[in-house]
């Protein structure tokens, strides 16, 4: 698969190619592209579709310092989507994608065709939360992930998912993605947990924008989608049923319908 170096970085990234209209999917914090494969899978036949790993995440290159910052993540999707010379494209991103997809939009516009907004937050890290998540990250940064993927997996899928037999394997291979993270992980940690708000940024967004959240989103609960499509003008806010952060994944088929329905209606 190729890489491309772009913003100082090497980036990992999958292109189904075609000549339709492209989608850029942008993943959360511990996962990378196989989060949006249900959606390309779905979408690739009407969609050029590129999924990339952020910088330290994935198959991408690692990064230094101590932290990596959402403004230079919406640095390097400004970089990509330059680079691979696209033209307007249809951002899809997941809690620390959504965290760029709206910096991206709002500080360039002539980027972005429209945005799809999947368990994310337009606000800074919730106090109550900034505790537990630094305690994890000192332990997976000195031990590795697999040492606290046990409290992590509640965070980042819902229950249904998670106490359904039926869904076993499903939930072995996202506790091996999860504990196949590297342990320069942390630095990732800590520029989502020491992220400042856009919310004041939102009304400049004037793509078309869809707003997706599962109804048992832990990490992101439904109201920060809420306030996510109240803030941007005519957004369009869908509920998953028994999903949590993790949607594209859990509920794959319903968050397909949903990008399908919205795309459609984007001339």
């Amino acid at each position: 698969m190729p890489r491309i170096k772009v913003n100082g970085t090497e980036l990992f990234y999958e292109d189904t190619g075609g000549s339709g209209e492209t989608i850029v999917f942008s993943h959360g914090l511990l996962w990378n592209t196989s989060l949006f494969a249900p959606q390309v899978a779905a979408l690739k036949g009407r969609y050029r579709c590129i999924a990339y790993d952020h910088r330290g995440q994935g198959q991408s290159a690692d990064a230094h310092g101590s932290e990596i910052g959402m403004d230079l993540l919406t640095d390097d999707a400004v970089a990509l989507v330059t680079a691979l010379k696209l033209e307007r494209v249809h951002f899809c991103g997941l809690s620390m994608g959504g965290f760029i997809g709206m910096r991206l939009a709002a500080r360039h516009p002539q980027l972005v065709r429209s945005l799809i907004l999947c368990e994310t937050s337009a606000d800074a890290e919730p106090t109550e939360n900034v505790a537990k998540y630094r305690k994890l990250n000192f332990v997976a940064r000195w031990l590795g992930l697999r040492f606290v993927s046990a409290k992590v997996m509640p965070i980042l899928f819902g229950q249904t998912s998670l106490t359904d037999p039926g869904r076993a394997a499903d939930k072995a291979a996202w506790k091996a993605q999860l504990d196949g993270n590297r342990r320069s992980i942390w630095r990732a940690v800590n520029g989502v947990i020491n992220r400042r708000a856009v919310i004041d940024e939102l009304p400049r967004i004037g793509a078309p924008t869809l707003v997706i959240v599962g109804d048992e989103d832990v990490a992101t609960v439904p109201a920060k989608a809420e306030r996510i499509a109240k803030a941007i003008p005519q957004a369009r806010l869908v509920r998953i049923p028994k999903a949590g952060h993790s949607s594209t994944v859990e509920q794959p088929h319903a968050v397909n319908a949903a990008i399908l329905d919205f795309l459609s209606s984007v001339g």
